[in-house]
């Protein structure tokens, strides 16, 4: 491995663990909302699409899991997360590393070309990682939502890693979840990253743009938009399935449409970007900035 790719390895690595802490509860809340379909929890009520407003749901999930089981409860599944974020990132990183770095080689100064290159970089990376993340979520549902040990539901996983009903349980939801939509995540970071330093340089050519911790921390929040707005429903179906509560990809698809309508494949959005905005925003920072420090040294 290149010098280059190790530092886009070990800044993703950084990047992941530190954007988990963050942000930890807000995933906790949205995946026991996503599991919706009827699990039913120990001590918290069960949200079911007879309730019709996502805020209010994720706030009775909230209270539920705080006066039952203690704050502490809201980082479950951290632990499994914790492990396995940083490798995702890690994968990740080193996949728009080295996207960007063929586009600037084969095309310097091209701007699209370079889109193109982050873009499958991204891609790739994003289907790499999936294989890592399946069965890791399908880990941290069991905890959020059935509320399994991390000793249980990982011996669960594991048991199941030579059957497609166990381990890789909802991996063909994640592989969609996390293909394109990853290549869309790097892509929009780059294109606003680039239009937020050429701004910033037309307007005031003495500071170096690229001292400003604005500019990683915004594109890395528009780029968590753009990329969740494709890779949702995925996300959605995949939580469906893992928990129990959905059966296969087109079936579970049906029936949210049958409960909810084309909208409801889009419940919880507005949650998944509380958490994915800062997520991203503090992950594009951290990277950056561990980037600079590890090549600067």
């Amino acid at each position: 491995m290149s010098e280059e790719a190790w530092v886009d390895f070990v800044s993703g690595w950084v990047s992941g663990g530190v954007s988990v802490l963050a942000c930890q509860p807000i995933d906790t809340v949205l995946t026991r909302m996503q599991a919706n379909a009827g699990i039913p929890t120990a001590g918290v009520e069960k949200i079911t699409n007879r309730r019709p407003a996502p805020v209010a749901a994720s706030v009775n999930i909230f209270r539920g899991m705080v006066s039952n089981f203690g704050v502490a409860s809201l980082w479950r599944g951290s632990s499994a997360m914790i492990g396995a974020v940083p490798v995702q990132n890690a994968l990740l990183m080193t996949g728009y590393g080295a996207g960007k770095r063929w586009s600037e080689s084969s095309d310097p100064g091209s701007n699209s070309n370079i889109l193109i290159g982050v873009f499958m970089g991204g891609c790739v990376g994003g289907v790499l990682q999936s294989f890592v993340m399946s069965p890791v979520e399908l880990v941290k549902v069991k905890q959020q939502v059935v509320g399994e040990s991390v000793t249980s539901a990982t011996s669960t996983v594991c048991r199941g890693l030579f059957s497609s009903a166990g381990a890789w349980k909802g991996l063909g939801a994640t592989l969609l979840r996390d293909g394109i939509p990853h290549g869309v995540w790097f892509a929009s970071y780059e294109y606003a990253k680039t239009e937020l330093t050429d701004y910033r340089l037309r307007e005031n050519e003495s500071k170096k743009a690229e001292d400003d911790i604005a500019i990683p921390m915004i594109s890395g929040a528009f780029a968590a938009t753009t990329a969740w707005v494709v890779g949702y429903p995925a996300d959605l179906i995949k939580t469906r399935i893992q928990a129990g509560s959905g059966n296969g990809i087109m079936g579970t698809t049906r029936d949210i449409i049958n409960e909810s309508g084309w909208r409801g494949l889009y419940n919880g959005l507005t949650l998944k970007l509380l958490r994915a905005v800062p997520a991203s925003a503090i992950g594009f920072l951290t990277y950056e900035s561990a980037a600079k420090m590890l090549t600067s040294g």
